[in-house]
């Protein structure tokens, strides 16, 4: 049999690449060698299947591993890289390694392999909920009622899963050890390797009378309420997790853990970045010319700020430490405030005039921004026509 290409090279992507890559590479060769975009060329429809090789390996996640391990050998047993039989002398392993190949090939058991306890102690799975908060709420932490489901120890049978008086019995088919040994016939001979029991499911122990509350699972799926203690600082997406109070565990093992994530409501007035708050301000036309005591909201309450006289549209000033409260830790943000200048409407005839005999009385020294644009224009023009 003639040697194979690499089929990472086949594919022309690395080794480690990801799977989006490896999809990618794979449409893209696939569309080009296609038979029907290339009628009797014997070569594409050859790089074709040549392609279809290499992605029907390395898109499972199984076949992968074995491949990274082993090569060709690893996925096609008959492959010959160098002679000597199947797995012929350029394979080149330790006799260390055969356990490795067994578990790949036959899921672990053969040569010694150690198999977990059927009726050990086994932790229960996390539960996973979202809570919506409103954006104060997040800020400044709060308590919640949520209600979860999750799976706890069946009280009618105590968590054996058997009905009441009776009790699981020990499965006489793999004597309680969950697995069973079976052999196969391999180029290396005939090889024990272990799986699951098929009369107990592996789990060592058969319940003849099952408990009718948990129908012999030894567990029920229940809804609870429970208190959550939100912190305050926590963002939209943020993850805590409360210890112990996902799945029971079966045959005494801890319970698995709730996690918890936020999920906060934008909020009319506030904007967060980090841990610092934005908000605007409008003003009017004369508290940005005079200057004037402005009334600012802040997660902590009202507050003064004096908006000193001239200030410009878009003006950005900062309240220290009026922001975010750090997550489990010291300090806080601080609070952004930007000004927005309201130019105002449904003028009466009265105060059009006001306003016209201000602008008979103001001059360019009052419009700075104003005089350095018609200065530039100016210029612009002076040179155009130069």
């Amino acid at each position: 049999m003639a040697e194979k290409r690499d089929y990472y090279e086949v594919l022309g992507v690395a080794k480690g690449c990801s799977d989006d890559e490896l999809k990618k590479a794979y449409r893209k060769l696939a569309k080009q060698y296609h038979p029907d975009l290339n009628p009797n060329d014997q070569n594409a429809a050859e790089k074709f299947k040549e392609v279809n090789e290499a992605y029907e390996v390395l898109s499972d996640s199984q076949k992968r591993v074995r491949y990274d391990q082993f090569g060709h050998a690893g996925v096609d047993p008959s492959y010959n890289a160098g002679g000597g039989g199947a797995y012929g002398g350029g394979f080149g392993f330790d006799v260390g390694d055969i356990g490795d190949i067994f578990e790949n090939f036959f899921g672990g058991g053969g040569f010694g392999t150690r198999t977990r306890n059927p009726n050990g102690p086994i932790r229960g799975n996390h539960v996973s909920v979202q809570i919506p908060l409103s954006f104060m709420e997040a800020a400044k932490g709060c308590k919640k009622e949520i209600s979860i489901q999750r799976l706890e120890r069946c009280e009618h049978c105590k968590g054996t899963g058997a009905a009441e008086g009776t009790q699981p019995e020990t499965c006489s088919v793999c004597n309680g050890t969950g697995q069973v040994r079976v052999q196969q016939r391999t180029p290396f001979g005939v090889v024990q390797s272990s799986r699951a029991c098929d009369r107990c499911g592996g789990k060592g122990k058969v319940i003849k009378e099952p408990c009718t509350a948990c129908r012999g699972m030894g567990r029920v799926r229940r809804t609870q309420t429970i208190s959550v203690s939100i912190p305050a600082g926590i963002d939209d997406g943020q993850t805590f997790v409360m210890s112990g109070q996902g799945d029971h565990g079966v045959n005494g093992g801890p319970a698995g853990d709730l996690n918890v994530t936020a999920s906060v409501r934008p909020d009319p007035i506030f904007e967060r970045d980090g841990f610092d708050v934005w908000c605007e301000v409008p003003i009017t036309f004369t508290q940005a010319v005079l200057g004037d005591s402005v009334t600012v909201p802040t997660i902590d309450g009202k507050v003064t700020y004096d908006v000193p006289e001239g200030t410009q549209p878009g003006t950005t000033f900062r309240l220290r430490n009026k922001g975010i409260s750090y997550v489990n830790g010291r300090g806080r943000g601080d609070q952004y405030v930007r000004v927005s200048i309201e130019v105002p409407r449904n003028l009466s005839n009265k105060q059009k005039e006001a306003l016209k005999q201000f602008e008979n009385l103001s001059s360019d020294k009052n419009y700075e921004k104003r005089k350095n644009f018609f200065d530039k224009l100016k210029d612009f023009m002076n040179n155009k026509e130069g």
